[in-house]
């Protein structure tokens, strides 16, 4: 069996781990074709109240992937509202990153490749001219931003792609952690994160216990688990802290 690519193609893997090259095969004969991989909501949870909302999609075809999402809170008279747009090249490579908040008060980012940097432009409150912070590193690093929790989904494909294999329709993924680099353009920093598989785990969701593959997102900033299911899209993530994200 084939190694994938490392490209968000890999959510199509159900995981047969097909190859890339031949998706992008397919759809030269359709070049303005994109396949819907991915879509639906994350309630954020807290103290088992739900507090906000992401909606997402992901869309994949053969100039590359897509990744929107919106984010949206309300605690009492506090609204937050954020939105996030994802462009990857067909090797999952960073072509142009945006996020923009409209409420509490209004703030956007752009992230875009420069060479050996990352060049992230943005603005704050009533700024009008943007400010820009460059950071040394590839445009295969990997976007995780604050409260766009599809972007776990898209680094666990990643993960799945370059370190697991499909073996007679068993997941085979290593029992020790792989590290990537990642940029959290909202706190405008760069990180180091690993992802270690932990193995099934009987999880009740929605009232019923469903077998999941479960992983540990590690960083400087906390751990977070999350379980994946047979189509190995994110169901459930949860913070050292006890806030945790399900799939509606």
């Amino acid at each position: 069996m084939k190694r994938c690519r490392i490209v968000v193609a890999v959510a199509t893997i159900t995981c047969s781990l097909v190859l890339v090259s031949s998706v992008a095969a397919k759809e030269k004969d359709n070049p303005k074709s994109a396949k819907q991989v991915d879509s639906g909501s994350f309630s954020v949870m807290m103290s088992g109240v739900r507090v906000a909302t992401e909606t997402f999609s992901i869309q994949q075809g053969a100039t590359g992937s897509k990744i929107s999402s919106q984010f949206k809170s309300a605690e009492g008279e506090q609204v937050a509202e954020q939105s996030s747009e994802l462009e990857l090249t067909p090797s999952a490579e960073i072509r142009k990153y945006e996020w923009k908040a409209t409420a509490p008060e209004k703030a956007s980012a752009t992230v875009l490749p420069n060479d050996a940097f990352l060049v992230e432009s943005y603005t704050v409150g009533g700024d009008n001219k943007p400010s820009a912070q460059n950071f040394l590193l590839p445009a295969s690093t990997s976007i995780l931003d604050d409260y766009f929790f599809i972007q776990r989904e898209v680094l666990a494909w990643k993960y799945l792609a370059s370190a697991c294999k499909n073996e007679k329709g068993n997941l085979n993924c290593p029992r020790q952690k792989v590290q990537f680099g990642a940029l959290n353009p909202h706190a405008r920093t760069s990180m180091s994160v690993t992802i270690e598989f932990s193995g099934k785990d009987k999880v009740t969701l929605g009232g019923a216990e469903r077998e999941l593959s479960k992983f540990v997102l590690s960083s400087e900033a906390g751990d977070w688990t999350f379980w994946l299911d047979d189509q190995l899209k994110l169901v459930r993530l949860r913070s050292e802290t006890g806030t945790e994200i399900v799939r509606d």
